[in-house]
């Protein structure tokens, strides 16, 4: 299964001039692999591209995606992740979105699709990445 980050999501339906054509390839051979997976942060942030809850529900079809909630494991992860952060000198106050996705890729063994390689290595290492070289 393969949870697919919304820059990925976001680059195909604003038709990204640098990203559109790559995260496009990569998504339809995730989907040519198997389930493809968003949860609700993910769904939060691709709905800022569309102007209803009836056209972002069209986009994101139950025959194509399957949406998972996160799981409560992952609040753990994501904690983790954030101190970590924060040790480093990151200035936000609360986890960042990045954290619940990459905590439900590691605790559900998914393959993260994304372009935010920096981040998610850094603090999920053991997630496997289909990212841009």
């Amino acid at each position: 299964m393969t949870l697919v980050d919304s820059n990925v999501l976001l680059d195909v339906i604003q038709d990204d001039v640098r990203w559109a054509e790559w995260s496009s390839a990569q998504l339809a051979a995730a989907f040519d692999r198997g389930p493809v997976v968003i949860n609700p942060i993910i769904f939060a942030e691709v709905a800022l591209a569309f102007d209803n809850q009836a056209q972002l529900e069209s986009y994101f079809r139950p025959s194509e995606y399957q949406r998972r909630e996160l799981p409560w494991k992952a609040a753990m992860l994501a904690a983790k992740a954030f101190i970590r952060y924060r040790q480093r000198g990151g200035a936000k106050t609360s986890p960042l979105p990045d954290f619940y996705i990459g905590a439900q890729a590691q605790a559900e063994n998914l393959t993260l699709l994304t372009r935010d390689i920096q981040r998610y290595r850094a603090y999920f290492p053991e997630v496997r990445l289909i990212s841009p070289n």
